[in-house]
């Protein structure tokens, strides 16, 4: 009996000492591959405040520098439910690996740009590797159990924050004394790094054949959603046909925007183009549905779309996503822009103006944890649409000085800080375990998608309504595109309130049915 109860406790200690040594392992690969967060939106941010030298240097509008984001994030937004299908089946290092390889090989070719077209491969290169953010989030989902996920979830989403709080104050001084190439120089070693300490420390426990064994442990939640993209270990497929269906959809919207932006300065019938590129786009998204109803192993299983807590929480990412590229590019052009229509300031003005949005989504999105455990997993998201909703109509109303507008940047990114990072967490917990890549995968596509959309959109209207300075070569945005961008900005943040609305509803009668 002695022995027994000897045997017992020291069985205790082991069990233990493993929890404690999981934890801490757990919260090592958090903070590596927040690295790999914070890396890519490093190099964002410090190559935002450039666009208007890179639009000087070779001499393109403001609807042609839009694609300078949009050709990144197109492809970002195609290559992220690949990479999450291609994580399910081989497992997530290996393809993290490989995207942050891509990533660094396309920033250093970003550095060598010495024409638009150049830098457009680059930056197509540089979205493939953005790819790896999904991936990375995929691996914290194996890491950590699904009650302690807030936590990393809040952690990995202040990376970014803190990437882009760098990026902005290092960024501005590279751009103002080195040249905005020497921008995707000083990124290439930190992106090399993040790659070599993940291959060297970080282990992921979701391999292939775990993969095909919880194929024959499928719950009933799996089946429910499964259909016809099943996932088969090795043997699976990628969807190809359906991601280039999609790329035609995004591709050809955007180049329709593109072609109403510039009116006649592209072609003599450019409003017949842009016609004819929506009528692609509507086509090509109409094939994409019809091939991924039928494909076996489909680019996006079209009925997670369906689940009450996703179809939202996938809504309110993509218009999240719109608002953030809508509102940070525009805050560029108007510091930048000579007076009277705007501040008549340099990369580090805008630098300075654009920093209390960063600071403050890197607080809150860290806070975002603690604020779930007090007021549930829907809640912060709709006090972040009630807000983003007050930060928009105050820079809509107030954006004369640099004051107004980094006071309203600051309640805006309250807002948008709550709503992503409770999306996230949302999408994260609510996806059935072996979906996960592939619903990670759908949710940084919508991002990305929105993200493509937001500074094309800005494009448009800063090339439809700009006027002229006497005295000053070329054009400028007028007024009237600033209140079009932040008007626009307070419509998207009440769409993503009312979809944050219809969630906490569903979730509540979910509770009631649960209770009785």
């Amino acid at each position: 009996m002695e022995k027994e109860n000897r045997r017992r406790i020291e069985e205790e200690k082991q069990n233990d000492t493993k929890v404690v040594t999981d934890s801490r392992s757990a919260l090592f690969t958090l903070i590596i591959l927040s690295s790999t967060l914070l890396a890519v939106m490093f190099s964002e941010t410090m190559l935002l405040p450039a666009i208007p030298e890179i639009m000087r240097d070779f001499n393109i509008p403001y609807s042609t520098s839009a694609w300078i984001f949009s050709a990144y994030l197109i492809v970002a937004a195609v290559m992220t439910p690949i990479a999450g299908k291609l994580s399910d089946i081989y497992g997530s290092k290996k393809v993290l690996l490989t995207l942050l390889v891509l990533y660094v090989v396309g920033v250093v070719a970003g550095g060598f740009s010495n024409n638009i077209t150049f830098l457009l491969a680059s930056r197509v290169i540089q979205g493939l590797g953005m790819a790896a953010v999904p991936v990375a989030f995929s691996i914290l989902r194996y890491s950590f159990p699904p009650e302690k996920l807030a936590m990393p979830v809040a952690v990995f989403s202040s990376a970014a924050s803190g990437g882009s709080v760098v990026g902005l104050l290092v960024g501005a001084s590279i751009i103002q004394n080195f040249g905005w190439h020497a921008t995707f120089f000083a990124i290439a070693p930190l992106a090399s790094i993040v790659t070599f300490v993940i291959a060297r420390f970080v282990h992921s426990s979701d391999k292939p054949h775990q993969l095909e064994t919880s194929e024959k442990n499928a719950s009933s939640n799996r089946r429910a959603i499964r259909g016809r993209g099943s996932i088969r270990g090795r043997g699976s497929m990628i969807d190809i046909r359906g991601a280039i269906a999609l790329s035609a959809a995004i591709t050809s919207f955007l180049i329709a925007l593109t072609f109403i932006e510039n009116g006649d300065s592209f072609a003599e019938n450019s409003t017949q183009i842009a016609d004819i590129s929506f009528a692609a786009s509507a086509a090509s998204l109409t094939i994409f549905v019809f091939l991924e109803k039928r494909a076996e192993e489909p680019l996006i299983n079209l009925r997670l779309l369906r689940h009450r807590v996703l179809l939202p929480s996938y809504i309110m990412m993509i218009v999240t996503g719109t608002t953030i590229f809508l509102v940070y590019p525009t805050i560029v052009q108007l510091v930048r822009s000579p007076q009277p229509v705007g501040f008549g300031g340099n990369a580090v003005d805008a630098a300075h103006i654009q920093l209390p949005f960063m600071v403050v989504f890197l607080v809150f999105s860290a806070a975002t944890a603690y604020i779930i455990s007090k007021l549930g997993k829907v809640k912060p998201t709709v006090f972040g649409g009630a807000i983003s909703i007050a930060g928009a109509i105050g820079l809509l109303m107030f954006h004369s000085t640099g004051f107004l507008v980094s006071a309203n940047l600051t309640i805006i990114a309250i807002g948008l800080a709550l709503t992503t990072t409770t999306t996230w967490n949302l999408i994260v917990s609510s996806a059935p375990k072996e979906f996960m890549g592939i619903s990670t995968g759908i949710g940084a596509l919508l991002l990305s998608i929105g993200m493509a959309i937001g500074p094309a959109l800005a494009g448009t209207y800063m090339q439809t309504f700009h006027t002229s300075i006497k005295g000053i070569a070329g054009s400028f945005p007028s007024p009237e595109s600033y209140n079009m961008v932040f008007l626009t900005a307070a419509v998207l943040s009440a769409v993503s309130l009312a979809c944050s609305l219809v969630l906490n509803r569903r979730l509540l009668k979910q509770e009631e049915k649960v209770a009785q």
